[in-house]
């Protein structure tokens, strides 16, 4: 990956949120002082306690809330509303009952543009595309079955194909696999692994999970207590690709034990229990 990229991919510059104007008059933030620069193609992840304003930082990013104070910019354009350049999963599939599978992957190609205004007359190769990525994702045979003839894991293999039909340059994942069992976990952590390592989009993974993290990320961010800011930033040098078993090495435990300190220092109220890594200016 180039490490000199000039322009960074997702660039906050001081960014501070108050939810409505009384918080701010009272300088009660949700989220302050973030200056964070992505590298175009990095695969990101925050971890922190719980309420630290890891999905408000979602919200950010993906233009569905406008900051304060500060600026941020996404693949070089100011951000000054709603996204259309990335795609987005939650812990919850939400996928439509009364649609199959593939209809479901589709739903975006049919409200977002450029997609939209051909979508009837492309409808064919669209399908195509869809049956494509779910055979990636393993599953070849249920692109016809309705989200109740799914298990749990199934349904969030076919959200995450949902969230990258359009081809995104970005995908925005908040706790993608926190409701699904260890092993399936651990399944669905290899295959986003192997979609990411094919089309290298951006990705922005917001975990409670510290070994989902560090398994998946580049680097992974610790959130402060509310209002949230980064106190901490750890690149994972584990080399890549990744298999499951070096999460069974003391390189990979000592990584995790180390973000566990920081947060269990977070969570004692000291957001500087534990020495910081000063974020890039």
């Amino acid at each position: 990956m180039d490490t000199q990229n000039a322009t960074p991919f997702v660039d906050f510059q001081d960014v501070w949120l108050a939810y409505n104007e009384q918080l701010l008059r009272e300088n009660h933030f949700a989220v302050e002082a973030i200056d964070l620069k992505v590298k175009k193609g990095e695969f990101i992840a925050i971890v922190g306690p719980s309420g630290c304003g890891k999905s408000t930082f979602m919200k950010l990013t993906t233009g569905l809330k406008m900051p304060s104070m500060g600026k941020i910019r996404i693949d070089g354009q100011p951000v000054t509303g709603p996204l259309k350049i990335s795609g987005m999963a939650f812990q919850a599939p939400s996928l439509l009952p009364w649609r199959t599978t593939v209809d479901n992957v589709l739903l975006p190609l049919e409200i977002v543009e450029p997609y939209r205004s051909t979508f009837k007359a492309k409808k064919k190769d669209y399908e195509e595309r869809a049956r494509r990525l779910l055979q990636k994702v393993g599953l070849a045979g249920y692109e016809d079955k309705f989200p109740w003839q799914l298990s749990g894991g199934m349904q969030q293999r076919a959200s995450i194909c949902r969230a990258l039909i359009h081809e995104p340059k970005m995908l925005l994942l908040d706790e993608p696999f926190g409701a699904l069992d260890a092993f399936t976990r651990e399944e669905l952590w290899c295959i986003l692994r192997d979609l990411w390592t094919e089309q290298r989009f951006n990705v922005i993974l917001v975990t409670h999970d510290l070994r989902e993290s560090v398994f998946l990320a580049d680097t992974v961010y610790v959130m402060s207590k509310s209002p949230g800011r980064f106190v901490v930033k750890r690149e994972i040098e584990l080399p890549r690709p990744r298999e499951l078993e070096v999460t069974y090495t003391k390189e990979f435990s000592d990584i995790v034990h180390e973000l566990r300190g920081h947060i269990g220092a977070i969570r004692q109220g000291a957001a500087t229990g534990a020495p910081a890594v000063p974020l890039p200016q």
